[in-house]
């Protein structure tokens, strides 16, 4: 995500980074250069226009001609810029004092309209609250079954009328049903055309009138740049959206869409899907979003899939093991697999401030590698992974055979695990035992 924007912006700023002094010439060849930049990632005409106009009332100010770092001046006022653009605030969800809480969710098809209702109420169980969908859309082939089945996975109530084409009468029947259910939100997927045309944008206006949605999210494609920034416009002035879901947001390295869509609606992104699995929703922060687009990291985003991902008891229990008892295989694997939960290490180490794409240089995060090391521990005995020192010769061939590794491989690993062993000794000892997972 914004990987090819992150890149073209960072050489830009790399030029500039070094200068003790920058002249107004300088900036404004800077700034039309971020405006070819935006220009490419597909960015709207106009918000690259405004945002660079924005920029540059700001940086030929005292600001940066008098900074004693002028380069990391303008990288901070391109960071504030970008996150006024993105928004400013987190956009949350809807949350009524009436019951159920009732979210509408329009859109084209073919955007991830139905799967995104199901990443949505997965997220809603994740926070104990009880959502209850209902399949509304009464055109496309298999719409009531796909979110049957994602209700059946996630063990949520789907209100259906398989056969019935009135898409507005259904919406109105299983409302009533989720308020007899006791359900906490009311999730309604509604049908999408292939492009906008007015028989969808009427029957979704009847399917609003009779439900009186609190919230009206619209599901985009967010790989259709600009044309997403169209099919916002289109549907707000009909239907006065209450915020934005860009999906496939995984495959897009441009940006485009992220950075127009909230400047020519005014409508607040709330979530970025990353992927087809219902655990692949990220919470759209600005904050966030700005520093990711310019290597900065995210940190917001790691500690959301921290969270997201990892027990609380599990990683207090590990916490005070470690902090008690030497550090043990058992412990290690552990851990290991807490990170692992909360997806592939590339993507989580681009989460981290200075390990962007440009900071890993050619190097790479191996995820056979990882895979390897867990053979390796799961090959072990459980007296060896608590005692790794009894791991004598023999041991470490039955290990190899074992795990599909080499005797090389194994020896690597322990080598390695000492050291860790030591450092954390060390720490530990001196009350500074680091916790990825620790209770703030």
């Amino acid at each position: 995500m914004f990987e090819a924007l992150s890149g073209r912006l960072d050489e830009v700023f790399a030029r500039l980074r070094g200068r003790g002094k920058l002249s107004p010439e300088n900036i404004r060849d800077s700034l039309r250069e971020i405006r070819r930049v935006l220009l490419e990632a597909d960015v709207n005409y106009k918000v690259a226009r405004d945002f660079i106009k924005q920029v540059e009332e700001r940086a030929l100010g005292v600001e940066v001609l008098k900074s004693l770092t002028p380069g990391q001046q303008l990288v901070k006022i391109v960071h504030e810029a970008l996150i006024e653009l993105l928004g400013g605030e987190t956009a949350q969800l809807a949350a009524a004092d009436e019951i159920p809480t009732r979210i509408l969710f329009v859109g084209l098809q073919g955007s991830g309209k139905t799967t995104c209702v199901g990443k949505i109420a997965r997220r809603l169980r994740k926070q104990k609250k009880v959502p209850h969908l209902a399949a509304c859309d009464v055109h496309r082939p298999a719409a009531v079954e796909q979110l049957q089945k994602l209700g059946e996975q996630l063990q949520v109530q789907v209100y259906a009328e398989p056969g019935e084409k009135d898409a507005a009468a259904v919406a109105k029947r299983g409302w009533s049903d989720a308020r007899k259910a006791g359900a906490d939100y009311y999730l309604v997927d509604t049908a999408g055309r292939m492009q906008i045309d007015e028989e969808m944008m009427q029957e979704v206006e009847r399917v609003r009138d009779e439900t009186q949605p609190h919230q009206i999210l619209l599901v985009v494609d967010g790989l259709t740049g600009q044309e997403a920034v169209a099919v916002s416009a289109a549907f707000h002035e009909r239907l006065t959206l209450s915020g934005v879901i860009l999906t496939k947001m995984d495959g897009d390295a441009r940006g485009g869409a992220a950075l127009s869509v909230r400047a020519v609606t005014g409508v607040p992104i709330l979530f970025v899907g990353t992927g087809e699995r219902l655990e692949a929703l990220e919470t759209f922060h600005p904050s966030g979003m700005a520093s990711r687009i310019l290597g900065m990291g995210d940190v917001l985003s790691l500690v959301e899939k921290a969270q997201e991902s990892v027990q609380l008891e599990d990683a207090e229990k590990l916490r005070k093991s470690l902090e008690s008892n030497e550090l043990t295989f058992e412990q290690f694997l552990q851990q290991m697999r807490q990170v692992r939960k909360m997806g592939p290490l590339q993507d989580l180490v681009k989460l981290i401030p200075g390990m962007g794409s440009k900071a890993l240089g050619p190097v790479s995060v191996d995820e056979k590698e990882v895979s390897r090391v867990e053979a390796i521990v799961l090959s072990m005995t459980p007296r060896e992974r608590r005692k790794p020192e009894i791991i004598n010769g023999s041991r470490r061939k039955r290990i190899a055979r074992g795990s599909g590794t080499s005797v090389q491989q194994v020896n690597r690993l322990l080598r390695d695990f000492q050291q860790m062993r030591k450092l954390f000794g060390r720490l530990r000892k001196g009350g500074k035992l680091p916790g990825l997972f620790q209770p703030s």
